[in-house]
């Protein structure tokens, strides 16, 4: 198990790595890009959608810290934070990549921008080192019999 809980961690670590990367790419697109002769950035619908994706972001990051540590320390919790932080982080990871395209718009589905490569790989990471249904069952199991 401390196999897989370590995969776990490894497959979180990059989708928190991809979804930081089209996250910081989706802010500088929003500084540049201009409507109504303003940045998009300007705008409160491009601003909250911005701080959603940090504010998941960090959470995403922390599980995984949080599990990592929890880890190394043999702690009895170690698999279920795995678990719960693979599941966060992977959805969370596959959400602001998402986001980060729909902020690009049409720009964001070509192969010019990088956006759409981050939205294909992060995507697998829901599947690897169990399925994200697979950790919500080990979540639920720990939940319901301690």
């Amino acid at each position: 198990m401390q196999g897989l809980d370590g995969g776990r961690i490894s497959i979180a670590t990059c989708s928190v790595g991809a979804a930081a990367r089209c996250l910081s790419l989706s802010l500088d697109y929003a500084s540049d890009r201009k409507q109504f002769g303003k940045p998009i950035s300007s705008f409160q619908n491009t601003q909250f959608k911005l701080a959603d994706m940090g504010a998941s972001l960090l959470s995403s990051r922390l599980l995984v810290r949080n599990a990592a540590k929890l880890l190394d320390e043999k702690h009895p919790d170690a698999t279920t934070a795995c678990a719960i932080a693979k599941l966060r982080a992977t959805d969370t990871g596959f959400d602001i990549c998402n986001d980060a395209l729909q902020l690009h718009g049409g720009y964001g589905y070509l192969k010019d921008y990088p956006i759409e490569r981050y939205l294909r790989d992060v995507r697998v990471h829901q599947i690897l080192e169990g399925t994200n249904e697979i950790m919500r069952f080990i979540v639920a199991r720990k939940m319901t019999t301690g």
